[in-house]
């Protein structure tokens, strides 16, 4: 046992001891799916605080014969799959976490060598006289091993990108790790010597360099978690179930944590929701991450609609992005959808595979944006929260006047990036207008549309404001009247969104005419029965 191979099981030990541990054991029996298949190679990414690192001792103290773990697992998912006993503890396993090399590393330039020479001192002690004096790298003693014992390896490496994200300007040095990871991972030699390899990181692949090194792993990210997705993060039965052990709301859990959109699951971030069980606090644990000081120069990037696109998402909203032109790695962002992709991987943002679209998936993450924009101190942003909150006051108010004179202001203010061609445009704007009722409500729900009249925008107050704030549901027509709109909504009855709510409701019916380019607004109180 050494720092890099056959480590113990201490590290998972630790994990699985700890006041909340959630089983994720069952991804075990995927790696024993495809070890020693041509689907061995297995790159996943996903943010900070996701679980990463106890991932990859899980499955070091699953597979590295420096351990005897089968009283650790003996109580969790993976020991009632058949493949369990097959390959428990059977594997030479190399385990390293290259963020804490850069650290224990004499010089960052000189963390590769640090790495290289790490593996291959341990390898001789191992193994002794089967590696020839002459190797001078890892993955050739590995190569030694394999012919001389048939002993395959497991390769685990977290943090696996910490190199391109945080050392992209030194060339010297990312050239050194790529050729490092080409050696150790492509070709038909570390075929044979490899059983299985497990990268995590924030990044996927990048999509120049690392090509060559690295094009024979299957990914799993933020944009496509595939059969990963119920391991990236809490599942809502498992918080389903950490609510009711801990006596937590979880509609409050869900409204402040949830929104990753994978595959079929909504998925949490597993430190804010352990945070928040253990703590009672409903707050933002997401600002003790590295990678926030990261996003205040991302969002000041002077693109063109990247201040609209987060704008409109503080607002509530999504925004369309095309994810397929960002290079993996941190220097390279050519538009706004680079930087969108990025916040993306970085958990700062959500995606929706279906529709492709982005938005912010999270009260958390609302609170985390919206004190970076603020240290960006954007006019934009300034202008708008004081407009939204004029015209918030003036919706409560019941000041039909004001509300459409306020929707037309912020329409003008707004039509250098969004113009009226069509109700999509119509309903940003909106979405825009009401930004300052982030503060006192859930993030506006949009009903199925009906006819030529928009989807119901529907405001449903925070459980501490609901004595003071109403329940609003905003009607949208295009060249047609308020009244019409207001009275699709009694038509309608109410939306299924506010079929729990017992609270005031405010009904609101605004419209917009093409020819005259004006705004109308009709307000009426009522109450559910």
């Amino acid at each position: 046992m050494g720092r890099f191979l056959n480590p113990d099981n201490g590290a998972f030990s630790e994990a699985v001891n700890s006041e909340i541990y959630i089983d994720k054991t069952r991804l075990l029996e995927y790696t024993n799916q495809v070890i020693n298949t041509t689907s061995k190679f297995i790159c996943n990414s996903r943010p900070r605080r996701f679980g990463k690192s106890m991932t990859a001792d899980m499955l070091s103290a699953y597979y590295s014969r420096g351990c005897d773990s089968k009283e650790l697992f003996k109580n969790y998912e993976i020991s009632t799959v058949s493949s369990y006993e097959k390959n428990l503890n059977k594997y030479d396993v190399i385990h390293f976490d290259v963020q804490w090399c850069m650290m224990d590393a004499e010089d960052t330039d000189h963390v590769v060598d640090y790495i290289n020479e790490g593996i291959l001192q341990e390898l001789r002690e191992a193994y002794g006289q089967i590696i020839p004096d002459a190797v001078r790298t890892a993955y050739g003693a590995m190569s030694y091993i394999k012919a001389a014992t048939g002993n395959k390896f497991v390769v685990i490496i977290d943090e696996w990108d910490v190199l391109i994200r945080d050392e992209a300007q030194n060339h010297t040095l990312q050239e050194a790790y790529i050729d490092f990871l080409r050696g150790m991972f492509k070709g038909t030699e570390p075929s044979r010597y490899i059983a299985l390899a497990y990268l995590t990181g924030i990044l996927p692949i990048k999509k120049l360099k690392t090509q060559s090194a690295l094009n024979n792993f299957e990914e799993f990210t933020m944009l496509d978690a595939g059969r990963m997705a119920p391991y990236v993060g809490f599942t809502e039965e498992e918080v389903h179930g950490l609510c009711e052990q801990y006596g937590c709301s979880y509609e409050q859990v869900k409204s402040w944590y949830d929104g990753y959109l994978l595959e079929d699951y909504q998925v949490y971030n597993p430190k804010a929701v352990v945070s928040v069980m253990l703590n009672g606090k409903y707050k933002s644990y997401w600002s003790n991450t590295g990678s926030y000081e990261a996003i205040v120069p991302l969002i000041n990037m002077d693109f063109d609609g990247l201040k609209s696109a987060i704008i409109e998402m503080l607002s509530g909203a999504s925004v369309e992005v095309d994810v397929t032109s960002f290079q993996n790695d941190t220097v390279s962002f050519a538009n706004r959808d680079d930087v969108l992709t990025y916040l993306i991987h970085l958990g700062y943002l959500a995606y929706d595979q279906d529709s492709r679209h982005v938005f912010i998936p999270n009260e958390e993450i609302r609170h985390e944006l919206n004190h970076a924009v603020k240290r960006t101190r954007w006019n934009e942003m300034v202008t708008f929260q004081k407009e939204s909150l004029a015209l918030l006051d003036a919706t409560l108010e019941k000041d039909e006047m004001e509300v459409a004179k306020g929707i037309e202001k912020i329409h003008t203010g707004y039509s250098s990036t969004i113009m009226y061609h069509d109700e999509n445009s119509l309903s940003s704007v909106l979405t825009i207008a009401y930004l300052s009722s982030m503060q006192y409500y859930f993030k506006p729900i949009r009903e199925l549309p009906t006819g030529r009249g928009f989807a119901d925008f529907v405001y449903i107050p925070k459980p501490e404001y609901k004595a003071d704030y109403p329940a609003l549901v905003v009607e949208l027509k295009w060249n047609k009247t308020a009244d019409t709109a207001l009275q699709q909504i009694k038509d309608r009855k109410y939306p299924q969104s506010l079929e729990p709510y017992t609270g005031n409701i405010l009904l609101v019916g605004i419209n917009y005419d093409k020819k005259t380019k004006e705004h109308s607004c009709v307000i009426e109180n009522d109450k559910k029965q």
